[in-house]
């Protein structure tokens, strides 16, 4: 007879792979007859696994955690046995809708076998229970000695220990090994666990899964940081008290992590001479880029950003004139124009009365302006440096309000506000006749040699998950290389929209790839900085969206694990960067309207400050 012990982690193959996924099937419902509503709560949370205390009493099987907490209305088969039957038998033989198993681990609290026996007769009144194959039904607690097994029906399986030794047949009968984890660590949940436990852990966890065998441990700590950590070490049943806030969590997970496979090389900094008089700005708006979006596209990319290389850093407060909490068009406005407005006001103050933005102060000193979008050309941050319009929904608005701007160049999406619009009208024609190349095809960028021109395809709008490619830095560097090449000083404010659009959509991916696309952006205009030291780099945000916070990380694998606390905007100030001359007085706290008057100091324009600071 040969006897497995979990010594024999090296004789048997891994059965069990160590590249678990995490669903609900992986929950395990601790105590579940505790909760309000006992059965359903787990059941609709679709859980995999469901645990029942049970005492036998005068050939009664109660539910209960302790003996003195028995009542005569809490019996398994009302608050189990008869609800999961009916669930089985709507679904046709099976536990769930969906092909989901489920493990019902019933704990003996009295005596092994007259509890175990009981048990038996009561479940062959339930053949739809006994014969469902999605269905396992796990003895724990006072299970009698291997050697009795085989003296219970085959639709009763076990529950194992990791301390006893089994043979080929006792392991047939065992679903699952369980263990308390305390006897491994004392650890809290909290930070991470010691070498020495963490050993102890995953040498147990790896003797179990040679077996072919799933672990379960009772008496983790129930807490996300605990549960992160025992899908990383692979426990295959997570046990909780928390069961809805847990399928949450999991369901999630799709959304909240994200392992880079493609990162990108940094751009390693010169020097500039602060002497140097500031002729040209480049200012890049990540939209809704916050600090932790940043150090998720660090992690992505392996511990390196181009942004993280710029020495000066400052931060901006972002609050507009009516709300603790900003949108990108008051943002926007801000930057744009030194001045506060209200929520979904576009160059516009509190009161309506028209704003000046900073591409029309520019124009009569002669400066080049540029205005570059891979998001709709309409939308908020991009339109506050050429519209004017009480809410930033009126896009033909914003679109009409170009015809009246000196913005030289435009790029991005929304080209349907422009070409395609409610009353019937096209705006290319007049653009045309003010002097605009326009082309509604990216493709067109390469063979433009005029210096104005208008390029709007919904491709730029696409997403990096869509495959949108490196429209932004291709974009920025056809603007730059058409001022220089005309030798003409510029403005130009490029954005990185789509940072808030993952932000809103509550997806770490979606955040990490528009995060990196932007930071290869910021990387193309630190060359152009290093080779033209008269040039200002700025890179900041209009707000932070989603509450991004970090729950785990791997730098070396470009592993990030996120969690977002709402699927909106936040009120967190945001770092401003400032690369080259000039660049010195951008650090410091201070509100976002003082990144306008900054650059119009910068640029020696005589221009009022800004009101509203």
């Amino acid at each position: 007879m040969r006897i497995f012990t979990l010594s024999c982690l090296f004789c048997i193959p891994h059965i069990i792979s160590n590249a678990q996924e995490y669903t609900t099937s992986t929950i395990h419902a601790h105590n579940d007859y505790v909760h309000p509503i006992p059965f359903l709560t787990a059941y609709y949370s679709q859980v995999g696994s469901i645990e029942a205390d049970v005492f036998l009493q005068k050939g009664e099987l109660y539910v209960a955690h302790e003996e003195k907490e028995i009542t005569v209305d809490r019996t398994l088969d009302k608050l189990y046995l008869k609800p999961l039957a009916e669930k089985i038998a709507l679904h046709n033989g099976a536990v769930y809708a969906k092909p989901r198993p489920l493990n019902l681990l019933i704990d003996l609290k009295t005596e092994g076998i007259p509890t175990l026996q009981a048990l038996v007769k009561r479940l062959n009144k339930y053949p739809t229970l006994t014969g469902c194959k999605s269905l396992t039904i796990t003895i724990s607690g006072n299970v009698p000695a291997a050697d009795q097994w085989k003296s219970f029906p085959e639709y009763i399986h076990f529950d194992g220990r990791p301390s006893v030794s089994y043979t080929a047949d006792h392991l047939k009968r065992i679903s699952i090994i369980s263990d308390d984890f305390k006897k491994y660590t004392s650890w809290n949940g909290k930070g991470t666990l010691t070498a020495p436990d963490l050993k102890k852990i995953t040498d147990v966890i790896d003797s179990v899964h040679s077996l072919g065998k799933r672990i379960r441990f009772w008496a983790t700590p129930d807490v996300v940081n605990a549960w992160i950590t025992l899908q990383k070490l692979n426990v295959d049943y997570i046990g909780t008290d928390h069961v809805t806030t847990l399928a949450t969590f999991i369901e999630k997970e799709p959304h909240t992590v994200y392992q880079n496979t493609a990162t990108h090389a940094v751009h390693k900094p010169v020097v500039a001479s602060e002497s140097v008089q500031v002729k040209n700005v480049i200012l890049l708006i990540g939209d809704g880029m916050g600090l932790t979006q940043l150090y998720a596209g660090y992690t992505a990319n392996q511990g390196k950003l181009n942004l993280f290389t710029i020495p000066t850093i400052g931060l901006s407060v972002t609050a507009s004139a009516d709300s603790y909490i900003t949108d990108s068009a008051a943002g926007a406005t801000a930057m744009a124009t030194g001045q506060k407005t209200t929520n979904r006001a576009i160059g516009v103050d509190a009161s309506g009365k028209i704003l000046t933005p900073i591409t029309d102060i520019l124009h009569p000193y002669n400066y080049k302006t540029a205005v570059i979008s891979c998001g709709d050309i309409t939308d908020a941050t991009p339109a506050a440096f050429y519209g004017h319009v009480i809410d930033r929904e009126f896009s033909e608005k914003i679109a009409a309000d170009f015809l009246n701007s000196p913005v030289d160049i435009l790029i991005g999406g929304g080209v349907t506000h422009f070409t395609t619009r409610k009353d019937g009208t096209n705006l290319f024609p007049s653009l045309k006749r003010k002097g605009y190349i326009v082309s509604n095809d990216l493709q067109s960028l390469d063979s433009i040699r005029g210096s104005k021109y208008i390029v709007l395809d919904n491709d730029a709008a696409r997403s990096m998950k869509q495959g949108r490619g490196n429209f932004l830095s291709t974009s920025l560097q056809k603007a730059l290389r058409t001022f220089t090449e005309n030798k003409s000083q510029f403005f130009i404010m490029a954005e990185g929209a789509q940072i808030d659009y993952g932000g809103h959509a509550n997806d770490i991916e979606y955040v990490v790839r528009e995060m990196l696309d932007f930071d290869e952006a910021i990387g193309k205009a630190m060359e152009f900085v290093d080779a033209h030291p008269e040039t200002l780099l700025i890179i900041t945000a209009d707000h932070e969206t989603g509450g991004l916070t970090l729950l785990d990380g791997d730098l070396h694998k470009g592993y990030v694990h996120g969690n977002f606390s709402t699927n909106d905007h936040t009120a967190v100030m945001v770092p401003v960067f400032a690369y080259g001359s000039g660049a010195k007085d951008f650090a410091g706290v201070y509100q976002n309207t003082a990144i306008f008057d900054k650059i119009i100091k910068a640029l020696r324009i005589n221009q009022p400050s800004a009101t509203g600071k």
